[in-house]
């Protein structure tokens, strides 16, 4: 992977956090190229990793042996015509990491002899501490397998889906999950302050005990039903808790908030993959 060229096509936050997640696994800065229109995110970007920025997305593709598609999936159509002459010259694999378009769009666009992977990055891998999923079709060989998944462990860990359709599940769960994860700590905290803490101690003490527990479960080979019985005492407050979550349907409210996130992330593959 050190040897080989990798051109990002778009250079927002999650390009950033990618790029920042590479060079810190080794990949050399002058390896990596960063096509972005706005000259002040280039020079942003050239300052901070010592990277080769341009405005010329061909310009890159023809210069890479990996290029990754980091622009939103609403422009993601345009662009992706655009680069088909560029690819058909050298055919780099190509990670899109675009949410909601799926590969026969972006073959389609793309040209059909280029091969072509789909990630699902989320926003934690702007800290090392993301969750990715991917899924490549039959025809992608281990060794492309391997270097889209190299890619994608620089900013967290990445698993690989069987199935395409499975990409809108994993979109609910972990493209969609660190909102989940804000809303819930943030409910507590509020609660906190009504029970009489401060807000900062609030604030501390809840941000920590998600981290503490999201460490537990990582870093245990215990289920997660065991884990939350070996806090809960009989008769005690966490019980007690447990208890009215589950009253309110907590379980449920869960699934059915997954099931609209991901019946959402379909409707919009269709909407935005649609060639017309």
């Amino acid at each position: 992977m050190k040897t080989k060229t990798l051109a990002f096509i778009g250079g927002g936050n999650m390009a950033s956090a990618m790029i920042n997640g590479l060079i810190e696994d080794g990949t050399p800065p002058g390896q990596i190229l960063v096509a972005e229109p706005d000259e002040s995110r280039r020079e942003q970007l050239a300052a901070r990793f010592g990277v080769r920025t341009l405005d010329d997305n061909s310009a890159a593709v023809r210069q890479a042996d990996i290029v990754i598609l980091a622009v939103k999936p609403q422009v993601l159509k345009d662009v992706a015509i655009s680069l088909a002459p560029a690819l058909e010259q050298n055919r780099p694999l190509c990670l899109s990491i675009a949410a909601g378009i799926r590969l026969s769009s972006l073959q389609s666009w793309l040209g059909e002899k280029v091969p072509v992977i789909r990630v699902m990055p989320n926003t934690p891998a702007m800290l090392g501490a993301g969750a990715s999923g991917l899924y490549a079709p039959p025809d992608i060989d281990a060794d492309l397998r391997d270097q889209a998944e190299h890619i994608m462990r620089a900013t967290g860990i990445a698993v690989w889906l069987n199935e395409e359709a499975q990409m809108d599940a994993l979109t609910a769960v972990s493209g969609s999950g660190p909102a989940y994860f804000f809303l819930f700590m943030e409910a507590m905290e509020k609660s906190a302050q009504k029970l009489g803490l401060e807000e900062k101690t609030a604030h501390l003490l809840v941000l920590q005990t998600a981290l503490g527990a999201a460490r537990m479960a990582l870093e245990s080979a215990t289920d997660l039903d065991e884990l939350r019985r070996r806090v809960t005492s009989p008769g005690g407050t966490t019980e007690k808790a447990l208890e009215t979550f589950t009253a309110g349907g907590l379980a449920a409210l869960v699934e059915k908030a997954l099931v609209a996130a991901r019946d959402r992330s379909v409707e919009l593959s269709e909407s935005l993959g649609r060639n017309e």
